[in-house]
């Protein structure tokens, strides 16, 4: 059946939308009426239509995981890494988060941490208006699939009016992988073709072809090995990669890498269906390209009959300060627009959002719970505040701020070597000094367990698992950001003092017979043969220095 403009708008006979592809846009359509094809139902349901006739044209701890390494681990390596061992430099006493306010989090103990990470918590965690909302539309309908929902129409219309030209599909889901996935499902549809590039040390997704499209996830599985369609460009990495900040044309050199990898899929007989990526390239480690990468990347792209799929799932719904989406900082639009966790405040909630003659090409699409009633009430929430609390320009602000203090850092420190990023999305790149620009892993780690010994979070990422990662939730404030680069800085300053990581004392805590947990010392084999040769006065320096040191009190 065909939904007019007018039918969108409110009629009471509104039927159910059985196909994308039968969606029509008047001519006199108002630019903010979306296209919203989510009353879909794998079954027929009594709804008032004109006509149903062609309703049959439709037919261990493994889950505590995290794509960002985390100060919560207990050293075991299924905690907090998706089943990857990260975390074995030192031992840690578990985080363990009960409740969370704003950009604030509690642990068992009722000890406050400062969340810098957990951008999840789009515009804060527990915020009042989203609990709220959420609660009263789960006592009134949780679900109406295949039914008509008001509700879902006006956060539909909402969110497309969000979105630049031609840019009018929406499609709901319940996570990023999802929209990523359905993204795909658009692209070789419209396309009639398979094939894929994606960029270095990317994730966009847990799914099976998700997995296959994110390099990060391969080497992290055993025996991987990578699909004939898949296709890997360089990352445009101007600290370490080839074509460095100094390099006025590196944004058309690193789009010409693109270029060669299409060229070396064709030269095999293979199509490309799309390309891939995020804006920010946040999870191979925050990566702002310059100005005319992307430009360039379009170009080559279409060029060779591709779409471009945006992942905004780390930087979209204003983080990025300067606009609502991240691609929108280099003025231009792609094709297809996936966006997941900053719609929901912490609710599964996902989108796909691209134009009319993409989604022609799609056919069927059924979700039991993508555009449900409560998530659609979360999602209106969420835009609701962003716009009420001026939460875009908020980030602008806060980051602008935040950079600058991050950047005195990096003149101070020689371990800080670079500082990227822009808005509330910044990498803080640990390496050895600024001149050999060695991926520092193991001072990344102490670094982020010191802050979190100060009440602060932040994550790692990156391919070196090097980077700093600052996502916080929108509402976080300058005062926040001054107490994250005071904290900063006491770390940095700390450990430039400190010995050689594999002959640091580790606190440990045992019980003695009274029952009592006391923290002993323990010493490392290179710093054991030592102590033989030492004399008593030095030794007495030496565990005077551990018994301050910053982990010991984490227990």
């Amino acid at each position: 059946m065909d939904i007019t403009a007018e039918e969108t708008l409110g009629a009471s006979d509104i039927g159910l939308v059985t196909r994308y592809s039968e969606l029509r846009e008047e001519a006199n359509m108002p630019r903010s009426i979306p296209m919203a094809p989510n009353n879909c139902s794998l079954h027929e349901l009594p709804v008032p239509s004109s006509s149903t006739s062609e309703m049959d044209s439709l037919l261990e701890d493994p889950n505590n995981s995290c794509m960002h390494q985390l100060p919560v681990t207990n050293g075991d390596k299924n905690s907090n890494s998706g089943g990857q061992d990260w975390v074995t430099i030192l031992n840690r006493a578990p985080l363990r988060i009960t409740r969370a306010i704003k950009q604030y989090m509690y642990d068992e103990n009722g000890v406050e941490y400062l969340d810098c990470v957990n951008g999840t918590a789009h515009v804060g965690h527990c915020h009042p208006q989203v609990v709220s909302t959420g609660q009263s539309q789960m006592a009134k309908l949780v679900t109406a699939q295949g039914f008509v929902s008001d509700i879902l129409k006006k956060y539909v219309k909402q969110l497309v009016e969000t979105m630049p030209e031609p840019l009018s599909v929406c499609y709901l889901t319940n996570s990023g992988s999802e929209a990523n996935d359905l993204a795909l499902r658009l692209a070789t549809s419209y396309t009639e073709r398979e094939d894929v590039v994606v960029v270095e040390d990317g994730y966009h997704g847990n799914l099976g072809i998700l997995v296959d499209i994110s390099p990060k996830m391969h080497s992290k599985i055993p025996n991987y090995k990578k699909k004939e369609n898949v296709h890997i460009t360089k990352l445009p990495d101007q600290f370490r990669g080839k074509f460095r900040y100094d390099d006025e044309e590196a944004g058309l050199k690193y789009a010409q890498e693109v270029e060669k990898t299409i060229l070396a899929a064709e030269a095999k007989g293979r199509k490309i269906a799309a390309f891939i990526c995020e804006p920010m390239f946040v999870i191979p480690g925050v990566f702002p390209t310059p100005p005319s990468y992307f430009k360039h990347v379009y170009k080559i792209v279409r060029k060779h009959g591709g779409l471009i799929i945006a992942d905004e799932v780390q930087t979209g719904v204003g983080r990025t300060g300067n606009h609502m989406w991240g691609f929108q900082n280099y003025d231009i639009v792609p094709d297809i627009v996936t966006i997941g966790k900053p719609l929901g405040n912490g609710h599964p909630m996902g989108a796909v959002i691209c134009s009319r003659e993409v989604s022609e090409k799609l056919g069927g699409y059924f979700s039991t719970f993508g555009g449900n009633p409560v998530s659609c009430a979360i999602g209106l929430s969420v835009l609701e505040i962003v716009k009420n609390e001026k939460l875009v320009s908020s980030a602008k602000m806060v980051g602008k701020h935040l950079q600058k203090s991050l950047q005195e850092l990096q003149q101070k420190h020689p371990c800080l070597g670079d500082v990227r990023g822009v808005g509330l999305v910044q990498g803080l790149e640990i390496v050895n000094n600024k001149e050999d620009r060695i991926p520092d892993d193991k001072l990344a780690t102490e670094i982020m367990y010191s802050l979190k010994q100060k009440q602060v979070l932040v994550g790692i990422t990156g391919r070196n698992k090097n980077v700093l990662l600052f996502t916080p939730p929108m509402c976080f404030t300058i005062e926040n950001s001054r107490r994250f680069a005071k904290c900063l800085d006491e770390v940095l300053s700390a450990n430039s003092t400190r010995m050689p990581l594999d002959m640091r004392p580790r606190s440990v805590i045992v019980t003695n017979k009274a029952g009592r947990k006391r923290p002993i010392i323990e010493k490392s084999e290179n710093q054991t043969m030592m102590e033989c040769d030492e004399s008593n006065d030095s030794k007495k320096m030496r565990i005077s220095e551990a018994e301050i040191d910053h982990y010991g009190d984490m227990d």
